[in-house]
């Protein structure tokens, strides 16, 4: 098209010039041709510019339309229905802690990426799909950054409300309240940071909602060792949840029994259980709820002594504007109940204001505190509290930096 708009243009010049030089010897021969039979000098330039710009309008046309011609047809592949998602938490902060008066190994500054998501989904159909997500974290006792496969699962969706997943895949409760909480990437919610429980695991999920997400639901039968490992165990565990939304409000209980993945020929003298809570509110901005938990044995399917633990974890948060934020969280934790280890209390909260500048970053500035008196206990922040199991011993996690999280 370009080609033929300067091919036509030259054409339209020449023929001005011809005809411009023919009126001149016509207007010398004779004074019979009345003046205004021969197109003038501007008028031959109007119509030339015309030309042109109907040339340009055609060729704007042809390449809007270019996949309505003929034989034209554009590139599609497997990528058309493949997408590839990630999820970075990182922070950049000051340590201090100690335990029993003796400052913690870990005190001083320094960037960390805590966790990396690379996530591929694919569909194959209306029904089904798959998805692959790796994690990479930092393992302390090696020393190196390690990669896992968090989830990788064939699906299939039947239905809104009958969705089944094989493999490794989000288990009931952790997720969920991850979702109600909001701050995942500044601490886990109270049963992961506690070690009562584990975002995913592998074995058979099902899952769905009704009433347009006014109800939803997740049954989930698994190993029970958790995404990290798929030795085979001496039975299958159970989670499950129920959740309701309505106007604003979330409510969900859930609950989880097994043996914890393990193996056949271990001797065990308890199964664990579990029993989850959480009930929050959104308004104008503000988000307020709390979230419960009472687990037995957890730590001592093997052992001959039973225990159970409790927590709660009331929450809050407030949007002044999309961009800034301001939130707040308090952790009560017993980890246990028998009688050498009663006395531990674990007692954690969280402070921070929150920046957005777009939808895929945020940015935290954050204080965080984790104690523990009269014993220790094993939480995401390390060993907390003293020791010994004696009154008196006691530790303190203290960090303060810039949390923050990238998605896409």
């Amino acid at each position: 098209m370009k080609g033929m708009s300067v091919l036509m243009a030259g054409v339209a010049a020449a023929a001005l010039m011809v005809t411009a030089c023919a009126a001149m010897a016509a207007g010398a021969a004779t004074d019979a041709t009345p003046a205004s039979a021969t197109p003038t000098t501007e008028e031959l330039a109007a119509r030339v510019d015309a030309l042109e710009a109907e040339l340009q309008d055609a060729e704007i046309r042809a390449t809007a339309d270019h996949d309505k011609v003929e034989g034209w047809k554009p590139l599609k592949g497997w990528w058309d229905d493949t997408k590839i998602s990630g999820r970075m938490y990182y922070n950049f902060s000051y340590v201090d802690s100690d335990r029993n008066h003796v400052d913690g190994t870990g005190n001083g500054t320094s960037f960390e990426i805590k966790r990396f998501y690379v996530g591929i989904d694919h569909t194959f159909d209306k029904t089904f799909s798959a998805n692959v997500t790796t994690d990479f974290t930092y393992d302390s006792t090696v020393g190196a950054t390690q990669l896992y496969i968090k989830k990788a699962y064939l699906q299939a969706k039947l239905d809104d409300a009958f969705t089944v997943r094989l493999g490794s895949a989000d288990l009931p409760w952790i997720p969920f309240a991850e979702g109600v909480y909001g701050y995942r990437y500044v601490e886990n919610t109270i049963a992961d940071r506690t070690k009562f429980g584990t975002s995913a695991d592998w074995g058979i999920h099902m899952l769905g909602k009704f009433y347009d997400g006014l109800l939803d639901y997740q049954f989930s039968v698994v190993n029970g060792s958790g995404y990290k490992k798929t030795t085979r165990s001496k039975g299958m565990d159970f989670e499950g949840r129920v959740g309701l939304h309505y106007e604003g409000f979330t409510l969900g209980v859930g609950g989880y029994v097994g043996k914890l993945g393990a193996q056949k020929g271990t001797e065990t003298h308890h199964t664990a259980g579990r029993f989850d809570a959480i009930a929050a509110y959104k308004y104008e901005g503000l988000n307020v709820g709390v979230e419960y938990f009472y687990a037995e044995n957890y730590t001592q399917v093997t052992s001959q002594t039973a225990s159970h633990a409790t927590g709660v974890s009331p929450f809050v948060s407030y949007t002044f504007t999309p961009q800034w934020k301001v939130f707040g969280r308090y952790d009560y934790v017993k980890p246990y109940s028998d009688t050498a280890r009663k006395d531990f209390k674990n007692n954690y909260y969280n402070i921070g204001v929150t920046y957005s500048p777009a939808k895929i970053v945020d940015f935290s500035l954050v204080y965080k505190h984790d104690g523990g008196s009269d014993g220790y206990f094993k939480t995401s922040n390390g060993t907390i509290g003293g020791d010994a199991f004696a009154t008196g011993n006691d530790g303190n996690y203290n960090e303060f930096g810039l949390f923050g999280r990238l998605r896409w």
